[in-house]
């Protein structure tokens, strides 16, 4: 019994290190990011912010058509295998 006392202290002690260091790693990474200045990503002036958000959204609109052209490829190559044309006949007469 006292073996699983000892055993179980090792634990908790290695354990309560363990999480006492990523607590001071978490925290001191925090603060430096505090330090740090706000670097606007998106522009101030309403015009220029029209152009990024029609540029995203024509991005997508030919995202998701690329996708569809896609699905709509696969589904004609898998109707042409259903329908065995890929295959080649061995005994298909030549126009030599």
């Amino acid at each position: 019994m006292k073996e699983m006392a000892n055993f179980m202290k090792k634990i908790t002690s290695k354990l309560m290190r363990c999480l006492v260091f990523f607590i001071t790693i978490i925290f001191s990474g925090e603060m430096v990011l505090f330090a740090e200045e706000k670097i606007e990503v998106f522009p101030s002036v309403p015009y220029d912010q029209f152009i990024i958000y029609q540029n995203l959204i024509l991005f997508w609109i030919g995202i998701i058509g690329l996708i569809i052209i896609i699905k709509m490829k696969l589904k004609e190559l898998k109707r042409i295998q259903d329908m065995g044309i890929d295959k080649e006949e061995k005994d298909i007469p030549f126009l030599d």
